[in-house]
């Protein structure tokens, strides 16, 4: 199957490839939306500000799992691409290894420190109990997050998106059945909504373990591919150094928006916070999705030097990534309220989130293309400019903006940041682009 990466019509294989991983990133995003809506509204709208705490530690989990996980993906395409199916396989094996030993560490150094993390994050006396419950369940967990999610992105590079968009799309059924149930019927509080999400999480990737038990299939569990090989892990982390730095970055970010907020809005604010960005999420992660599937065909083509093909798939992904982010904005600047809304019964925290999503979704229709070109350069191996583009938006451009624009227009200088650096980012992106396709051009014309 995954031959055909390199001889199927770019179009129809970006909608193969790209619409599972939509469905299943989509689906991600109703997930963490389903956490939020039966927490707010069934825990309370400081619930909600405890919820939006933890948005640092998710980040830095994923960081760690996108530093395997991604790069692994990435490693094995190409591998593919070049028919080297013993290093895939072996790439597999040292995946393993690594989520488990990344998980378990991450999962105890954090669950020492919390309080005092939760503090830094930007955590209250009135809040810091939710954060905490929610957050102990989770890192006790962490471990099976971090496989679950390390194995889902190997099947999507394996070309197996389907199954990849089935292990997600069941973690969402059943996080939505358990939340009312360990919440509610089980009176659990906030606590509920952890174990259901750690529960889902587990049960999925015992579905994904089993299949890459299957001997028949290219790549599979076996004996003798589990011990680290240091070329491999160097350039599994090599690659994964980009995602890794953008979701560091997105985590000191955060930090500092709740920390703003909470100085300059209140807890509420942080609250609001929370739910622009689960309703930001939903659209990200369809665009992430539209990444996922497009980052096995960029890899395996970048591989075969196969540069018309490849030259398709970004500009196919570009357009649509703009189509779905531009759609958000209009979501955003409309009907802001009626989101909100989904998450609580507040008139306070609803007037606070509506007037946070309609400026922070402000620039949204220029994300797209930013987030398509980030990730192209990572799939095809060139993780120093993916990396610069990831770090450009966050650090030289937002987290500036988050320690000035306050000091002049208070909590809407907080909210502010998040547009204006898009925008800026946007632009920085668009010039690197250009400079690669005018090299692409030059390289064509030579041969």
């Amino acid at each position: 199957m995954a031959l055909e990466l390199g001889t199927k019509p770019v179009g129809r294989l970006l909608v193969q490839y790209a619409m599972p991983a939509i469905i299943a990133m989509t689906a991600s995003s109703l997930y963490n939306m389903v956490d939020s809506i039966f927490i707010g509204q069934g825990v309370g709208p400081m619930a909600i500000s405890g919820l939006a705490l933890t948005f640092p530690f998710m980040n830095l989990s994923a960081a760690f799992g996108a530093a395997v996980g991604v790069g692994a993906s990435t490693c094995i395409s190409v591998k593919l691409g070049q028919r080297d199916y013993s290093t895939a396989q072996n790439i597999l094996g040292n995946t393993v290894t690594l989520n488990t030993i990344v998980g378990v560490v991450f999962a105890v150094v954090a669950l020492l420190f919390l309080d005092p993390i939760l503090y830094f994050f930007g955590a209250s006396d009135k809040t810091i109990p939710y954060a905490r419950d929610y957050m102990e369940i989770i890192l006790l967990g962490n471990v099976f997050s971090h496989m679950y999610f390390g194995m889902n992105a190997v099947l999507r590079a394996s070309g197996k998106p389907r199954h990849a968009m089935y292990a997600t799309m069941f973690t969402v059924i059943m996080n939505t059945l358990l939340d009312p149930l360990f919440i509610y019927t089980f009176d659990l509080g906030i606590r509920g909504a952890a174990y259901a999400t750690i529960l889902s999480q587990t049960l999925a990737l015992t579905w994904q373990m089993w299949l890459f038990a299957d001997k028949s299939q290219l790549l599979h569990l076996s004996r003798g591919i589990y011990g680290l090989k240091k070329t491999l892990v160097r350039n599994i982390i090599g690659i994964g150094m980009s995602p890794f730095m953008m979701n560091v970055c997105a985590c000191i970010v955060v930090i500092f928006i709740n920390k703003g907020l909470l100085e300059y809005g209140g807890d509420l604010a942080v609250g609001a916070y929370g739910i622009a960005n689960r309703i930001a999420f939903v659209f990200v992660m369809v665009v992430m999705g539209i990444n996922q599937g497009m980052q096995p065909i960029a890899g395996y083509n970048y591989g075969a030097r196969n540069t018309a093909r490849l030259m398709k798939t970004l500009k196919l992904s570009m357009l649509a990534a703009t189509v779905v982010t531009t759609s958000g904005f209009l979501v955003a600047e409309l009907i802001p309220e009626t989101c909100a809304r989904l998450f609580t019964g507040d008139d306070e925290l609803i007037g606070l989130a509506a007037n946070g999503l309609r400026i922070v979704m402000l620039t949204f229709p220029v994300v797209g293309y930013q987030m398509v070109v980030t990730n192209f350069f990572l799939s095809i191996g060139m993780a120093k400019t993916s990396i610069f583009l990831s770090m450009s938006r966050q650090m030289l451009f937002l987290f500036p903006l988050l320690l000035l624009l306050p000091l002049e227009f208070g909590v809407d200088g907080v909210w502010m940041s998040m547009p204006i650096s898009d925008a800026v980012a946007a632009l920085v992106t668009l010039w690197l682009m250009v400079r690669y396709m005018n090299k692409m051009k030059v390289e064509n014309q030579m041969l």
